[in-house]
């Protein structure tokens, strides 16, 4: 047996590595995406404060904190017994949320994967990033630089900060939207619409021009897991679980977010940090899911704004079922919910609720408190015991990474079989791997709760145990 390592994985937030086992043919016989880093938040958060947690848990990373902070926001409100935030509470939580998916997505987009679907999976090294597309695309590169400084200027403005920001509190949030900041946001969302309704087109183009190709590169069948709102929307703050079949069919509908223990499990595997969720009716081995644009875009039965909705009718009809299962079509949802989160904070900013004043409620303390809300990546989980005192006593969370990860797995699998599958491996054919992880916009230090540096390493094991050639980049 021949063991190749990819470490570390390139243009992912976080730490990974791939292992690749080869027989005396060059033949694949496994492929493994492993998460070796570890942190441990759900361990040293407690004995806090349940009043830090929304601040504390958005340390585990500087490009979704806002998922954390509003998820643990979310929790703290049922523990200082609140179900239902004022007007001006909940809408400037949505604005928030809707700057932090904007500017994730179109970092990942422009900044992560462009390169690869613009030059190719084989293009030199050297010019296969964002510097080649600032190069060779510079008015795209432009685009895609201000969409996110637009999203990170909404988070500012309902947050505190761009990065690490204080505004949700228990029971609500410390401030409104003043009419400046309003008028500051308006003067430019109708061109991020525009440049929005761009992207989309723009990798239409690229997945429809060679469509057979991008369609089985990475091809998996799996479940869809994703929050809806009541009549079946889109949605990305609050909701019940909606799961499907790889066949289309719904396993489960409108399920409470705060019973999610009831429905889904996890797995362990000694080959990797990051564990295997699972839908528990399904078992280990059938019940695992998919999360993120992809399964949000297929779960949903409309999106609630125009341009969006139009573009979601025109990617469900790339399958006949109904389902659509390609895995890098997952970036054309992506940008399906960078245009909804345009047109949704357009939507927000003409809203008076949020100059309001009403900002808090209060209630009872409870001693659970479980949040549930849809980062850019999937479906997060964030749940929480206190003890007497308001001390921090037990804490899960379950990421949107850490929900993909089997789909990831079986990803992997799929491309060095089709692709690798006795071959001599060169860099562009294990780029090729890359460019399947990097299709589900993995956060490998929120899954894992990583630490250090940021490595990706593929190792090739003959068949006799011995590593023959590693590929690392660091």
């Amino acid at each position: 047996m021949t063991k190749i390592t990819i470490d570390p994985i390139s243009r992912v937030e976080g730490h990974g590595k791939i292992t690749l086992h080869q027989d005396e043919n060059q033949r694949i016989t496994q492929a493994r995406l492993h998460i070796s880093e570890f942190r441990g938040f759900e361990k040293f958060i407690q004995g806090r404060p349940y009043w830090e947690v929304p601040v504390m848990v958005q340390r585990l990373c500087g490009i979704c904190p806002v998922s954390h902070h509003l998820a643990a926001a979310k929790a703290m409100d049922r523990l200082v017994g609140v179900s239902q935030l004022t007007p001006t509470a909940e809408k400037m939580r949505k604005l928030m949320h809707f700057g932090q998916v904007l500017q994730s997505h179109a970092l990942h987009f422009f900044h992560l994967s462009s390169p690869d679907l613009l030059f190719g999976y084989d293009d030199e090294v050297r010019h296969r990033n964002i510097i080649g597309v600032i190069e060779d695309h510079p008015e795209l590169a432009k685009q895609g630089v201000l969409l996110r400084k637009y999203g990170q200027e909404v988070v500012r403005m309902t947050a505190g900060k761009r990065i690490h920001g204080t505004g949700a509190v228990p029971g609500g949030i410390n401030k409104h939207l003043s009419i400046t900041e309003r008028d500051e946001l308006l003067k430019d969302i109708d061109q991020i619409i525009s440049w929005s309704q761009n992207a989309v087109e723009l990798f239409k183009t690229i997945f429809l021009r060679n469509r057979e190709y991008h369609e089985q590169f990475a091809l998996i069948s799996s479940n869809m897991f994703s929050l809806v709102q009541a009549d079946g929307a889109l949605e990305l703050y609050d909701g019940g679980l909606r799961a499907r079949s790889a066949d289309n069919a719904l396993i489960f509908d409108q399920q409470n977010p705060e019973k999610y223990l009831d429905l889904i499990h996890e797995h362990v595997e000694s080959w990797s940090f990051m564990k295997f969720p699972f839908i528990r009716s399904l078992g280990v081995d059938k019940g695992w899911y998919r999360v993120g644009p992809l399964a949000r875009v297929n779960n949903c039965d409309s999106i609630d704004t125009p341009l969006a909705e139009q573009q979601r009718v025109e990617f469900k009809a790339l399958s006949a079922d109904g389902i659509v299962q390609y895995t890098l079509a997952y970036h054309w949802a992506r940008l399906i919910e960078v245009l909804h989160c345009a047109e949704s904070i357009k939507q927000l900013l003409h809203d008076p609720d949020l100059q309001g004043e009403d900002l808090l409620v209060k209630g009872d303390m409870q001693a659970v408190g479980i949040g549930v809300i849809e980062a850019p990546r999937g479906t997060l989980f964030h749940h929480y015991e206190i003890n007497e005192d308001g001390l921090i006593k037990k804490a899960n969370l379950i990421v949107s990474t850490t929900n993909n990860n089997q789909a990831m797995n079986e990803s992997i699998r799929q491309v060095a079989d089709v692709y690798l599958d006795g071959r001599e491996l060169t860099e562009p054919l294990l780029n090729q791997l890359e460019v399947t992880v990097r299709a589900y916009d993995p956060c490998l230090s929120c899954a894992t709760h990583a630490l250090g540096k940021m490595p990706l390493q593929v190792d090739l094991i003959d068949h006799q145990g011995h590593t023959t050639q590693s590929l690392s980049k660091a």
